[in-house]
Formats: C-alpha cells, sequence, structure tokens
C-alpha cells in the first residue's frame, strides 16, 4: 500500500472538508493508501508536521483553505521532499485550485488526487517565506486576512468582496520602489501591488490565462496607481474587465525575480495570510518546484 499524510483544517470554509471526511478517507483506501490524518489546531501547524513527518510518505494531502496549502507547501520545501502534494479545496476563496482547474467537490478532488496525473507549478519566495500564487500589498489585501474567520464560515467568498469594498472607502496609497533583475525601476505611489502566479488573485482580480503560465520560471507583477478622474476610473475598469492592463494607471509585467523598497510598516498578504511589513524584500520564482496532482483533463507537463 501507498502511503498517505492528509492534513486538514477542520474550520476552513463552511467546514464541508470535516463533513465528508469519511468519504474522502473511503476514496483513498479503496485506492490502496494507508492514510495518516493530521488535523491542524492552529497556525503554522499544516507546516510544522509537514516538515516534520512528510519524508515517511509516498503522498501529502491537505484540505483547507489557501493558508492550508501554503503551510503544507512551505513544509515539503523546507524538508526538500520531492513528492506529489494534493489540495483538496475547501476554503472561502480557493484562488491557487481555481487557476489549477482543481474541483471545488470535496470527493471529486480526492478521486483526482488518487488518479495520480501530476503537473508541475512554480513556486515564489518572498524572502525566506513561500508563497503558492501571491504576495500583494494595498486594496483587497487587508480584506483577506482581517475577515473574521467566523465571517467567512456564513458568507463565503462574499466576505471577502464585503471586506474589499469596505477598504475602498479608505484607500491608501503606498510609496513603491521595484527594481527588476535587469535594472529597471519602477516608482510611484500605488493603491494596489501583486507578485502573483495565479489566474486568480483575492478572489477579485481575474488575469488572463494567456498571460499567465503557472511553470514558466516566471512571476507576474502587478501595479495600480489611483486613477485622477472619472474617465481613468473608466479606463482602469474596462482594462480589468478585458485583462488587457494597458491603460496609463496599470503596470502589468513578467520576471523571473524582482526587489521591492517599500515603508516597514507597509504590511502584505502571502496567500491570504498576514505578512509583516519589510523596507526591502527579494521575490523569486522556483521553477517546476511542485509536483501537484491534478485532474487527468488538466495534465499539460511543461
Amino acid at each position: 500500500m501507498k502511503k498517505m499524510l492528509f492534513v486538514m483544517n477542520p474550520y476552513a470554509g463552511q467546514r464541508k472538508g470535516a463533513a465528508n471526511l469519511a468519504a474522502m478517507i473511503e476514496i483513498f483506501n479503496r485506492a490502496d493508501y494507508a492514510v495518516t490524518v493530521h488535523m491542524t489546531a492552529g497556525s503554522g501547524d499544516a507546516e510544522q508536521v509537514v516538515q516534520t513527518r512528510g519524508g515517511e510518505f509516498d503522498v501529502v494531502a491537505c484540505c483547507g483553505g489557501d493558508g492550508t496549502f501554503n503551510e503544507t507547501v512551505s513544509g515539503l520545501l523546507k524538508a526538500g521532499l520531492q513528492i506529489p502534494v494534493g489540495y483538496i479545496p475547501a476554503g472561502s476563496t480557493n484562488d491557487f485550485a481555481t487557476s489549477l482547474g482543481l474541483s471545488l467537490d470535496n470527493l471529486q478532488a480526492a478521486r483526482d488526487i488518487v488518479a495520480g496525473h501530476t503537473r508541475l507549478v512554480d513556486v515564489g519566495v518572498f524572502g525566506e517565506r513561500y508563497f503558492t500564487y501571491v504576495a500583494s500589498f494595498g486594496a483587497f489585501t487587508r480584506a483577506s486576512y482581517a475577515t473574521p474567520q467566523s465571517l467567512k464560515n456564513v458568507l463565503g467568498h462574499a466576505a471577502y468582496l464585503l471586506g474589499g469594498l469596505a477598504e475602498i472607502g479608505q484607500v491608501k496609497e503606498e510609496n513603491v520602489t521595484v527594481e527588476l533583475e535587469d535594472g529597471t525601476r519602477i516608482e510611484g505611489p500605488f493603491f494596489f501591488g501583486a507578485v502573483s502566479n495565479s489566474t486568480s488573485v483575492g478572489g477579485v482580480l481575474n488575469l488572463s490565462a494567456d498571460r499567465v503560465d503557472m511553470a514558466d520560471g516566471m512571476l507576474e507583477v502587478l501595479l495600480a496607481r489611483s486613477p485622477k478622474n472619472v474617465n481613468e476610473v473608466g479606463e482602469m475598469l474596462t482594462a480589468f474587465q478585458n485583462k488587457t492592463y494597458n491603460c496609463t494607471m496599470l503596470t502589468f509585467l513578467s520576471t523571473k525575480k524582482l526587489k521591492v523598497i517599500a515603508e516597514e510598516g507597509m504590511a502584505w498578504t502571502i496567500d491570504g495570510e498576514h505578512q509583516d511589513g519589510i523596507k526591502t524584500i527579494d521575490v523569486t520564482c522556483h521553477q517546476h518546484a511542485l509536483q501537484v496532482l491534478c485532474p487527468a483533463k488538466r495534465e499539460a507537463l511543461p
């Protein structure tokens, strides 16, 4: 029998994952997996158990939100493990799962894991911290980690949107300098910025799949300046709707690495979880760092 470490956040989303636990374990068992279940007890728990015990297993899988998946991936990479990882999305937003086309149905996601189709995916590194899909600052950023878990459980994705809309009324521009590896400097006050490897960011921003390749060794950078009048608001909305990002308020590019210089008090979010501000931070892309178990129809090895 193959051995699986199954990490579950029982409080993610509306607790559907916990309700489906027995059925998911049955799917794994019938596929000849001996499953060890670990219920997370708090922040950092998933990372610790994967880093400590992941090497004992053939597959590591998790059920929870993007934060749970981030911790699972961080544990694998910190332990230097090159084994497949499965993800059953059960959070409020599930950006990473949406970008990879993973099923939001817990039982179907479990079946896709045991089917064993792997896809290589890049991982970003923010200083010493890994991110699977985004590191962002500014508008909509605080909502992802400041919205109470109880509200997320009741309202789901709507909780993020409500939190984000509340932020719009008190948007603060951040003075940020971005240095690219070719020496290019991009400076200015921005009300939002993201370094991502995803087509969905915070459930609010959707990037074109034609512009985002999750295994090309590149990260996408989006910086947004505040519009000064109604015409610029319309121009920006059109650019987002058409996924062209070609208006004067937006900077959109792809890069392997970059340096961000900002005020230390400027908070970030890493895969939906809070990150204290850092004055100077290096962000890089580790190509093909993960083997993610995906549905067969999405199998597209680079």
